[in-house]
């Protein structure tokens, strides 16, 4: 796909419009992204041998996306120029926080019902968006964070016989990646994406190590190759998207991301033999809903403030 570049400062010029290929890419994108938290709950079961504590998993997901970059950086001579630590430092530890929570869900709940729950981190973002970077939140985006918050509720199935507590602990990481996404909003436009995508990861790995000292464990060669690819993956999935809002307007290609509840069910039922119950195909539908509402607002906020 000649088309597609990576993301640097040395591009002369934006890429040109380009609403297919952008598609394309986003789709890429959610494939990847599926096929991340697949392989987490492979190595968080014991479908691989010994199952790897989720400290492990996020571990190998910044160790292998970080070799990745610094391969890409060192063929394109990236020059880091002025990079703002402590923003980075917010982005990643809530980034690597999310990873952990969403990879340790992934494991004992439905592969489509942890994705599923993953779409409120924009609904946690417009809330914290308020204290933190001052913005105004109208009635329709209060509406659209209500449904998707009923959604949760749905997934969460909150009761003495069905309430599943790692549920809980995906509503935690969509809650750290909508702080993420905070600081993502104030790096952005700061520095070139490489250099956000080479430090984020950089940075990751040194968290991420530190946290899993005390649960390592010597991963099988099957498990070291799905690590391997797991993080392999994170970084096609980043580059994607960044490639795919680079060729058309976010608002266009913003609802392909919710193909990733596609392919994480599609992935579910070849992979382990699990199709969602009606509770989650509900459950997921509401948060979808929500989450579309807030994404068809903030396409028209956009569009009136451009006009």
């Amino acid at each position: 796909m000649s088309d597609v570049v990576a993301p640097s400062e040395h591009a002369s010029k934006p890429p040109a419009a380009n609403p297919r290929l952008a598609v394309v890419l986003m789709l890429s994108a959610t494939a990847f992204i599926a096929g991340t938290t697949l392989m987490a709950k492979a190595l968080g079961t014991d479908a691989l041998g010994d199952p790897l504590h989720p400290l492990q998993v996020s571990h190998g997901r910044f160790v292998f996306a970080f070799l990745f970059y610094a391969g890409v950086a060192s063929a394109m001579r990236l020059k880091i120029r002025r990079p703002a630590w402590g923003l980075h430092l917010g982005r990643t530890f809530f980034g690597w926080l999310g990873a952990t929570c969403m990879f340790a869900a992934a494991a004992y709940i439905p592969h489509s019902d942890a994705t599923a729950i993953s779409f409120l981190n924009p609904v946690f973002a417009m809330m914290l968006a308020i204290p933190f970077l001052g913005e105004r939140v109208g009635p329709v985006r209060w509406a659209a964070a209500g449904i998707a918050l009923i959604g949760a509720m749905v997934l969460l199935r909150p009761t003495p016989e069905s309430f599943q507590l790692a549920a809980l602990v995906a509503l935690a990481a969509a809650v750290a990646m909508g702080f993420e996404l905070i600081f993502i909003k104030k790096l952005a436009g700061r520095e070139p994406p490489l250099q956000i995508l080479l430090i984020n990861n950089a940075i990751g790995v040194v968290i991420a190590t530190i946290a899993v000292i005390a649960f390592w464990q010597g991963p099988s060669l099957a498990q070291w190759a799905v690590l391997a690819s797991l993080g392999i993956c994170m970084a096609l999935a980043q580059a994607c998207f960044i490639n795919a809002v680079a060729r058309a307007e976010a608002s266009f290609v913003a609802p392909f991301a919710y193909a990733t509840l596609v392919f994480a069910t599609l992935y579910d039922w070849v992979v382990f033999a699990q199709l969602p119950d009606l509770i989650s195909y509900l459950g997921a539908g509401i948060i979808v809903s929500g989450a579309a509402l807030l994404a068809w607002r903030e396409a028209g906020l956009a569009t009136r403030q451009k006009a």
